[in-house]
């Protein structure tokens, strides 16, 4: 097995089933890189980018359409709102 600190965050066993099946290619690939190239920043960089596209996956894979909808338009708000800490405010 690989030492590196970043894997911990590629372990899948404590998910759930469906978000597994996401979560493992990620693990296996990440495994993969550690296993193949040398250690040094690119590596690391690859490590780093490749958790965040699992992370993006998996929170893909919980995503409800039916809640999934765009705002449309800006909740109202007091006038001045979007000046508070501006030098518009001022």
């Amino acid at each position: 097995m690989v030492r590196e600190p970043i894997l911990q965050y590629f372990d899948y066993a404590h998910l759930p089933a469906k978000l597994q099946e996401h979560s493992k290619p990620f693990w296996a690939l990440a495994q993969f890189v550690c296993r193949t190239l040398p250690q040094n920043p690119e590596r690391t960089e690859a490590l780093r980018k490749l958790l965040e596209a699992k992370d993006c996956a998996v929170r893909a894979s919980l995503f409800d359409i039916t809640k999934g909808t765009v705002a449309t338009a800006v909740p109202d708000m007091p006038d001045g709102a979007f000046n508070q800490g501006t030098a518009d405010a001022m």
